[in-house]
């Protein structure tokens, strides 16, 4: 008996095949689809927000039922989109970038006190502290609605900062009058972007949540170690041809003058330290035998400037503990050694 019975097709309304094929014409025109929830929003607000994205984007009202048929007759990739689509949900067609589409639509929203039996988004937190109003019922109304309340210097206030609905919970009227009365507003009303999808990709609302700041910073923080990495490990780049050679040219003419080579560019600074050195000794040989240094050097002597003369017993500890830094480093100096490395 079942093969005697016969399926017939499902008659559809012209005005559904109609929305289906707008639907599927308008991906197909635009470089992107977006599934945007709109659960919450009045309307009136609606069509405002449709007005301000005239021009850049086209929002597309219609049953899920219909977006989900329309999905289904699109390509492979489209179709993914459908897991997007529940509750209440709008189709937005735009050929602007998903990035500064999901800006520009997170910057549209606004925030919205909450309705009775409506359900907390996020914790609801009520802030310890005065609040305008006079001394009057309004204190019982807040110990009511779980808000510890009282009154100080002809003021109410709240005596102590309280989660007074945790996200998912669902706020009571008395709770919900509360709020709206203390102007505490936990409602995001705005198109929420759950996904988009664009040349074969579809890029999820986590995605592309991007702080721009932070994404600066990084960028600033490896450029900078990138540079560091290139100057100590010598690599020559466009940004870094230049501080290499002036380090190898300053690391060289220190090579030259600790190596006493003779060069025209260093001569005077190797004349200079001859000079000191040949004054150094002769103060160590005129004071064995005052007669055994000429008296042209012994003019020399007298004019530069003299060490002072340190206590021997106080130079020793003095030396081992100058002995002792050179052979332990400081933490500090080698932290200050890992920044010019790593930025």
């Amino acid at each position: 008996m079942a093969a005697d019975i016969k399926h017939h097709s499902i008659h559809i309304p012209q005005w559904k095949k109609d929305e289906v094929e707008e639907i599927k014409k308008l991906i197909s025109t635009y470089s992107l689809t977006g599934v945007v929830g709109v659960h919450g929003i009045p309307s009136s607000q609606l069509q405002v927000m449709r007005k301000n994205l005239r021009g850049l984007a086209n929002l597309k009202m219609c049953r899920n039922s219909l977006i989900y048929r329309a999905l289904d007759e699109s390509s492979d990739n489209v179709k993914q989109m459908d897991k997007y689509v529940d509750d209440q949900t709008a189709l937005l067609f735009t050929n602007e970038n998903p990035f500064k589409l999901y800006k520009i639509l997170e910057k549209g929203k606004t925030q919205a006190p909450i309705k009775p039996g409506g359900i907390a988004p996020k914790d609801i937190v009520v802030q310890k502290g005065p609040t305008s109003f006079p001394p009057g019922p309004i204190v019982g109304e807040l110990t009511g609605a779980g808000i510890p309340a009282g009154i100080e210097g002809g003021k109410v206030v709240i005596r102590e900062t309280k989660v007074v609905a945790k996200k998912g919970d669902a706020v009571n009227a008395k709770l919900a009058a509360i709020l709206s009365r203390l102007e505490i507003h936990p409602v995001e009303l705005g198109l929420d972007l759950r996904a988009v999808y664009e040349k074969g990709f579809v890029y999820e609302s986590k995605i592309l949540s991007v702080d721009e700041s932070k994404y600066m910073n990084d960028l600033t923080l490896a450029v900078q170690r990138a540079f560091n990495l290139s100057v100590n490990s010598a690599y020559p780049a466009k940004a870094t041809i230049s501080t290499l050679l002036t380090k190898a040219a300053s690391q060289s003419r220190n090579l030259a003058i600790n190596a006493e080579i003779i060069m025209p560019d260093i001569i005077d600074v190797l004349l200079a330290k001859a000079n000191s050195q040949m004054l150094s000794l002769a103060g160590v040989v005129s004071r064995k035998d005052a007669n055994a240094v000429s008296d042209k050097v012994k003019e020399k002597l007298a004019s530069s400037p003299k060490e002072e003369k340190k206590p021997e017993a106080a130079a020793a500890p003095q030396e081992a503990k100058e002995e002792k830094k050179k052979e332990e480093p400081k933490e500090t100096d080698i932290a200050a050694g890992l920044g010019s490395l790593f930025g």
